[in-house]
């Protein structure tokens, strides 16, 4: 959502890939078609999915008609035209339809896949853009005089087609970069007075190519285009990653920009024509530009490698994720968005941790470097490296950020460095095989290290020595992770066995059993059950919950798994994806998909292409990653890393679909808490119209409806804020706290928004601090939003310096001038009437440097 800089997630899936996605120009219907043709109908502003509908067949474009009673979609060499249930913004008279698709016309014609399908403005006609070459006119109804109409003449696939504002012209785009111009012009060699008298005009009108431009871009295909009838606008997109922008029909070039490294591979232009939107798949890239000031409105990138760690902020508002690409992004929980990227690795980085503070952030890569990175100004200020190149896999930060240890699979040493000085300290030597996972106490000074060679070690960093015995498994040690007390320690080992120590003893106090648990989904290449699969029976990832009650559990199956640490048994199982599209989702294999020559989403297709570029191989022999735009085995579903927020209320999750947050705060629509039958929104706005604030405030918390909320809350009067604070009962304090808070987060009001966060602080101050850790989320939000404001602030009081420092100067100026202009004309007038009663004297008495009247808040210091 642009307008309000957050992103979102719809609350259906798909069960393979979205390939098509389109809103109705109304904005309120969202149709999404995955791989297989599968079709779902969402209400897109109250997130309610309508109807499911499946096409039957491979959907390769798709489009809303601006009358949005109807929608095409070119399915294999046909195009199909549907009515959409109706809408009280569609039919005008309030009137629904709860019906399904109801199918209105199959267009047939094209000999190949149709590329692209594009409505006139009045929605009676279409075009159909085909990689048979060809570009076709259609009606949505059977017209007088219309015939189907067929626009040859390119020599390569056309990539779209669109009508000019007065529909008098045609302009088609192909894969080799030509743009065509059509007109609907009279045919040669014909007796036009004839053929007029004779009431036969249309008959021999035909359209035809009037004018032929090309963009010459050094070769490059075209893989996109969109056109804005109102404005002229064309920006296509080409294989390079390079975008222009045109002006028709006089085909003037306005920009021609490199936006990425690969190709773009989808483009769109809003409805006033001053955005372009961009998409490129390989890449994972979004790009939102206004063209008009050549400045990006949004800019997003995700990883386009896996990812292998991630980390939350201490305060819970930011999220860190590391992945083989080798960048570290920084996300916004609140907004969904990446603000910071960094580049610095050249390689895989493998392990992100904080110090205590949240202001420091450490990483480990298998460049062999360990970087310290400032996220106050988002910057590498130090640097950590071996003397031997090693691959670091592993990392732990003293929680007083003195003290950064790594390990890594190519030594079975621990490498221990200063933070302050960079310089290395001490090589802790003892395991025998390499060290798979490092943690370090929250209560510092012991870290543990646990190795393949089936122990975990217990060090006293500051003693260079081991607090008790190794600690015997029976498997090779994957992960471990500390209790927040720092009392006990959880191990995964290989065989799925998840064991709990305590550190003080060096005892085993429990253990979990997760191999069934973990377990499930089978690979294509699987000939055992998704029971009996192997490697998908052991945990990658654990981490204890903010409270040490839970334990929270992945690995490399599409299950996360939370176990109550006490009773060892399972609470809950989470299911990461649900994707048929990713290997290890499926229970069972479908004997249709095996062939002769093995399964058949291993057999590589791609020398069958029809493009070029698609059947060139550039990825090396027997290498599985070879180049990453290449992607010839199925992705299988993971997970790679888990953490906790520190509310405890939420959890993150890096998986093969991406990150992904799972919280206990979900946003409800109605949730009415000790209602009566007097409790109604019309008998909450008479109490406001009466002045009883505390009681109409009461009753709208009640009803829990937001927009009742706000309105009571923004209808009490600044002078009655304290009055209705301290009457406020306990149980709706938190519920005040966090609707303040996120009006300060929304609304417009700042000074009114603080007198009530001062009042809550100030009056139940003493009940907040005694139950700080149940209000830990919403004080969280209040000082998020307080710091968010102030920073706001200080900047743009910062901007506005020099506006304020010319205002001054300018007023200085004006009085100074109109003070001599006074003195001039009192001075004259004196000279000139001797006669007057008036002095020079008296006359000068009214002569002021200013009035305060005129610059009140502008005071000069």
């Amino acid at each position: 959502m642009s307008h309000s800089n957050k992103s979102y997630s719809l609350p259906f899936a798909h069960r393979k890939n979205i390939a098509r996605l389109c809103l109705t120009p109304q904005g309120n219907l969202l149709l999404s078609i995955d791989e297989d043709g599968q079709a779902i109908l969402t209400n897109f502003l109250r997130r309610i999915t309508i109807y499911h509908f499946s096409f039957r067949s491979p959907v390769s474009s798709l489009a809303f008609a601006p009358s949005g009673r109807h929608f095409a979609v070119g399915v294999g060499r046909q195009i199909e035209v549907w009515r959409t249930p109706a809408t009280p913004e569609t039919t005008g008279e309030g009137d629904l339809e709860f019906a399904p698709f109801i199918r209105h016309r199959v267009y047939v014609g094209h000999y190949d896949n149709i590329n692209s399908i594009e409505w006139s403005s009045d929605s009676r006609f279409f075009l159909s853009a085909s990689k048979d070459l060809n570009a076709r006119v259609w009606s949505l109804d059977p017209e007088q005089g219309f015939v189907p109409t067929a626009l040859a003449g390119h020599r390569e696939a056309v990539e779209g087609a669109w009508f000019s504002k007065d529909q008098e012209q045609i302009y088609t785009v192909s894969r080799d970069g030509a743009l065509f111009r059509w007109a609907y012009v009279r045919r040669s060699n014909v007796n036009v007075e004839e053929k007029v008298h004779d009431g036969e005009e249309d008959a021999d009108m035909q359209w035809k190519i009037i004018e032929k431009h090309y963009f010459q871009q050094n070769h490059a295909k075209v893989n996109c285009a969109a056109f804005h009838a109102d404005s002229s606008l064309l920006v296509v997109g080409f294989s390079t990653g390079v975008f222009g922008l045109y002006e028709l029909p006089d085909f003037n070039q306005i920009h021609t920009l490199s936006i990425s490294q690969k190709t773009i591979d989808f483009v769109t232009i809003n409805r006033t024509g001053e955005w372009l939107a961009f998409g490129s798949s390989k890449m994972g890239q979004l790009l939102v530009w206004e063209w008009q000031s050549e400045s990006y409105i949004l800019k997003q990138q995700g990883h386009f490698d896996s990812m292998n760690s991630l980390i939350y902020s201490p305060d819970g508002q930011r999220i860190i994720t590391t992945a083989d690409d080798g960048k570290i992004k920084v996300w916004d929980v609140s907004s969904g968005f990446c603000i910071v990227t960094f580049t610095e690795h050249t390689s895989g980085v493998t392990a992100c941790e904080f110090t205590k503070k949240g202001n420091v952030l450490f990483t480990a890569s298998l460049d062999g470097s360990i970087r310290a990175w400032d996220l106050v100004r988002y910057r590498n200020f130090r640097t950590f490296t071996a003397p031997t190149r090693l691959s670091f896999s592993s990392l732990a930060i003293d929680p007083s950020g003195e003290v950064v240890c790594a390990g890594s699979l190519d030594s079975f040493d621990i490498h221990i460095w200063s933070v302050q000085t960079g310089q290395l300290l001490d090589q802790l030597a003892g395991h025998e095989g390499p060290i798979s996972s490092l943690s370090f106490a929250p209560n510092g000074g012991v870290v543990v290290s646990g190795s393949w060679d089936h122990t975990v070690r217990i060090w006293d960093v500051f003693a260079r020595t081991q607090t008790s015995e190794p600690l015997q498994l029976q498997a090779d040690v994957l992960c471990v992770a500390f209790r927040p007390d720092a009392k006990q320690l959880s191990v995964s080992t290989l065989d799925g066995q998840l064991t709990f120590w305590a550190v003080s003893e060096a005892s085993q106090v429990g253990t979990v059993d997760g191999r069934r648990d973990v377990s499930g989904g089978r690979q294509i290449t699987d000939r055992r059950t998704a029971a009996n699969a192997a490697g998908t029976k052991s945990f990658n990832a654990v981490t204890y919950s903010a409270d040490g009650t839970c334990v929270l559990a992945g690995g490399n199956s599409k299950y996360i798994c939370l176990y109550d640490v006490q009773s060892g048994s399972l609470v809950k199982k989470f299911t990461v994806s649900i994707n048929l599209s990713l290997d290890g989702t499926r229970e069972y294999l479908n004997s249709r998909d095996l062939t002769e020559a093995g399964p058949r989403g291993l057999i590589d297709d791609q020398g069958e292409a029809s493009e070029l570029d698609d059947r060139i191989d550039k990825s090396l022999p027997g290498a599985r990653r070879g180049d990453l735009s290449v992607r010839k085995h199925t992705a299988q579903v993971r997970v790679t890393a888990l953490a906790f927020a520190p509310t405890g209320r939420a959890f993150c999750a890096a998986s093969t679909e991406g990150l992904l947050i799972y919280s206990l705060d979900q946003q409800v629509q109605f949730d009415p808490v000790d209602l009566d039958v007097s409790i109604t929104p019309e008998t909450t706005f008479r109490t406001v119209a009466q002045g009883h604030y505390l009681q109409a405030l009461l009753m709208a918390l009640r009803l829990n409806i937001s927009t009742l909320t706000r309105h009571v809350y923004e209808r009490t009067p600044v002078p009655d804020i304290a009055l209705v604070v301290r009457d406020i009962p306990t149980a709706y304090v938190a519920r005040v706290l966090a609707f303040v808070a996120k009006m300060m987060d929304e609304g417009p009001h700042l000074e009114f928004n603080l007198r009530w966060i001062e009042q809550l602080v100030s009056v139940h101050g003493r009940w907040i601090r005694e139950n700080k850790a149940s209000l830990d989320t919403e004080l969280r939000v209040v000082d998020r939003t307080i710091s968010r404001v102030r920073d706001e602030l200080g900047r743009l009081a910062q901007e506005n310096v020099y506006t304020v420092d010319y205002l001054l100067s300018q007023r200085a100026m004006n009085d100074a001038k109109n003070g001599t202009d006074r003195v001039k004309s009192i001075a004259a007038k004196a000279f000139a009437d001797t006669d007057g009663d008036i002095t020079l004297a008296e006359e000068m008495q009214g002569v002021d440097s200013g009035s305060e009247e005129e610059w009140i808040g502008l005071a000069d210091d």
